[in-house]
């Protein structure tokens, strides 16, 4: 009896599903402190402290917007779900 390994031809490209990276994106708004923004990020987001925190909300401010996370996708939508629980204006889920 031999075995053989049968390739199964891919449904979808690399980076589809819950794998790739989705963005988690933070929009400019005219209801939220550089302090509330800067303190929920540093609380929300990995390897976020407050003096990045200060720097995103200034990018926040300065360009409209900023991704603040990288990543899989179930920590993605965990993230995204906190920061608009605290009043954050977000973008959609953007995978990239």
């Amino acid at each position: 009896m031999s075995t053989e390994t049968i390739e199964r031809p891919r449904v979808a490209g690399p980076g589809s599903g819950i794998g790739g990276n989705w963005q988690v994106i933070v929009l400019n708004d005219d209801h939220n402190t550089f302090d509330h923004v800067a303190k929920t990020l540093a609380r929300v987001i990995p390897g976020v402290d407050l003096a990045r925190g200060y720097a995103f909300a200034d990018e926040i401010h300065n360009t409209g917007q900023a991704v603040v996370w990288s990543g899989p996708k179930e920590p993605a939508e965990l993230y995204w779900e906190q920061l608009k629980s605290a009043g954050l204006t977000m973008a959609p889920l953007e995978q990239h």
